[in-house]
């Protein structure tokens, strides 16, 4: 059996977050989703669950939610088919309210590519592409 990644992200507003990622070409699993958590799904081995605040706090104990819009918490990598879809992935969250931006590693963009998002919240995405 593969192994499934889970990346939970403390989100204000579960609703408008869902609609983020839906843009991005995640799709919402209403099995595991309520009014304080959305499963967002990849593919068959990569999901986001986009967490309320008060939710989140359940799993974290005594620690304070990061403040990820100036403070980092994750960088959160993964893998595309194409330097065009890092792009397309990309265009998509500025479209619908994120922040991207590149970092030049001095490689060839025919080599490797990839993009630092942001979603609503701050969380940190990497989604980027490597010639193999």
């Amino acid at each position: 059996m593969s192994t499934m990644v889970f990346v939970n992200f403390p989100v204000k507003d579960v609703a408008a977050s869902t609609v983020f990622y839906e843009k991005l070409g995640f799709k919402k699993n209403d099995d595991f989703s309520d009014e304080r958590t959305s499963c967002m799904v990849w593919d068959d081995n990569f999901f986001i669950m986009l967490l309320d605040h008060s939710f989140y706090k359940l799993f974290i104990k005594d620690k304070t939610i990061a403040d990820t819009k100036t403070q980092s918490a994750a960088l959160i990598a993964f893998s595309l088919g194409s330097a065009d879809e890092v792009k397309k992935f990309g265009k998509l969250a500025e479209e619908n309210g994120g922040t991207v931006y590149s970092v030049d590693m001095g490689i060839p963009e025919d080599q490797m590519f990839g993009l630092e998002v942001q979603d609503l919240d701050g969380n940190m995405l990497e989604p980027n592409w490597m010639a193999m």
